[in-house]
């Protein structure tokens, strides 16, 4: 074998290995929109808002473990997770709990074949799109962070916006997104009908010869209830009021006093939807909760449960490093294949040149 030809076959083996050197991580273009009411992506500025929010192109593993959390909240300086971002520093989010039939202030959206889709609000595509439905309590709200840090946030002086990242503990740069959103008055009043005929009114007059009108007020007595799955020591208490004076600020009271939160204001509707953290020292067993600011307080008895063991934040632990050791294993593994077939390069090399010496 001429030494041309060796060269030859030398570069043919060495592809695989440049080739591993060379690939990078799959990338996708992760993009979301976000519409309320007013076909916008824009929140109210006194009341709580639904908003419709679908993403698209980004990154779906099929069987993968985890999917993606979409909130509502704001971000700082490098917030994303995959570069060192930390909850309740870099970005403050909506908490609540982490399940399907939540108060959908959050959602997870679960890979195509996840082993957690149960307990997700939508699946995403094999292409990458999703569609789900998120509430905004209003445009402040308390962000509670991995720390236990309470943060109040007010989107009418900072930016605020939907996040998208990675699912349970799993970071994916690829999948972390920031889409701003406005502030605005959502609840305009009717447009005006000077311009139509008028039409004859069939009710009599009052005694001062106009017609009175009295604003809308919810039926029902007013009732609070709770998240009883995210009532645990330590962590975020969601609640929804209803049957509520429209327009009233209000503000919520855990065992007379020990926490609160607030004030809320409640929607033309006649409903509350808040957080209000629990105490990390408050016992286990029946507790109260209380609409604050009514002549006639609606409350609510629920059980605590007691704070989640060690074991369970060093599971949470495990589940944030997984992905990285995935990436380190991978890198050792292609860097010992890599070293194996330079050796199986070196030793055809050494036959061939023996050959040649007893030829």
């Amino acid at each position: 074998m001429s030494r041309r030809s060796m060269a030859g076959l030398a570069a043919l083996l060495l592809l695989p290995v440049l080739w591993v050197a060379q690939a990078g991580p799959a990338t996708a273009a992760g993009r979301v929109s976000v519409t309320s009411s007013a076909g916008t992506a824009t929140i109210d500025g006194r009341y709580s808002t639904t908003l419709t929010v679908s993403g698209s192109g980004f990154q779906s593993i099929k069987g993968g473990h985890g999917g993606v959390y979409v909130w509502f909240g704001t971000v700082t300086g490098t917030w994303r997770p995959s570069q060192g971002g930390v909850s309740g520093s870099n970005y403050l989010y909506v908490p609540d709990s982490e399940t399907a039939d939540n108060q959908g202030f959050q959602r997870y959206v679960a890979f195509p074949g996840s082993d957690t889709a149960s307990s997700a609000a939508a699946v995403m595509s094999t292409s990458g799109a999703w569609s789900v439905k998120l509430t905004v309590p209003g445009p402040t709200f308390k962000a509670v962070g991995r720390n236990g840090t309470v943060t109040t946030v007010d989107c009418r002086t900072v930016q605020c916006g939907v996040i998208t990242v990675g699912a349970h503990g799993v970071k994916n740069a690829n999948n972390e997104t920031f889409t701003p959103v406005k502030v605005a008055d959502l609840q305009q009043a009717a447009p005006s009908t000077a311009n139509e005929p008028e039409t004859p009114s069939t009710d009599e007059p009052s005694a001062s010869g106009s017609q009175e009108t009295t604003p809308a007020v919810p039926t029902g007595k007013p009732k609070l209830e709770v998240d009883r799955t995210s009532a645990v020591a330590g962590r975020v208490l969601s609640f929804t009021g209803t049957g509520l004076p429209p327009g009233k600020q209000l503000s919520v009271v855990f065992d007379d006093g020990v926490a609160a939160a607030g004030p809320f204001q409640v929607s033309t509707a006649g409903e509350l939807v808040g957080v209000i953290p629990l105490p990390a020292d408050v016992a286990a067993g029946t507790h109260t909760l209380r609409i604050y600011g009514l002549e006639d307080a609606p409350t609510v008895n629920f059980a605590v449960r007691a704070a989640e063991t060690p074991a369970s934040s060093t599971q949470q632990s495990a589940d944030d490093s997984g992905q990285d050791g995935v990436d380190t294993w991978g890198k050792v593994f292609a860097g010992f294949g890599a070293a194996l077939l330079l050796v199986a390069i070196a030793r055809l090399l050494l036959m061939v040149w023996r050959s040649r010496r007893a030829s």
